[in-house]
């Protein structure tokens, strides 16, 4: 029972996590897009709060009661070949996150040289790995 508790705060911080990447890009799609200075301040205060605030203890939080599901049967788990996928995702979505985090520091600090277009196709990238890692967490095809 109780650790049906930690899969579902695992399940939660996940949906947050992802709620912050899918969001925070989609910040810099618009402030990548924008001429007036207040708006770019505007968009700093926004993405500084979500991705410290919201994004990054969530990633905190998925990590950590994703690894306290694991070591419910580490042995067991870590013999099967859709795990190690998925935690192989897992770690280029960490990656991401990091790189959202350097470019809300490039924002904040007004060296933003690409384009609004640019933001549009980055903000794509975490929906391709959320559809994989649901596939592999229910489906187990391997």
């Amino acid at each position: 029972m109780f650790m049906l508790w930690i899969k579902a705060l695992h399940l939660i911080a996940m949906v947050c996590w992802f709620a912050g990447l899918f969001y925070l890009p989609r910040l810099f799609v618009y402030h990548a897009a924008c001429e007036d200075v207040p708006g770019r301040e505007r968009f700093k205060t926004m993405e500084r709060k979500l991705y410290r605030g919201i994004t990054t203890p969530s990633m905190v939080a998925t990590l950590l009661f994703g690894g306290w599901l694991v070591s419910y049967n580490a042995a067991g788990y870590l013999s099967q070949g859709w795990l190690h996928a998925k935690l192989a995702l897992i770690a280029v979505l960490v990656a991401y996150h990091f790189y959202c985090g350097h470019l809300v520091k490039v924002f904040r600090d007004d060296s933003n040289t690409r384009t609004h277009v640019f933001y549009r196709w980055f903000n794509e990238f975490p929906v391709l790995i959320l559809v994989a890692v649901i596939i592999l967490a229910t489906v187990r095809p391997f």
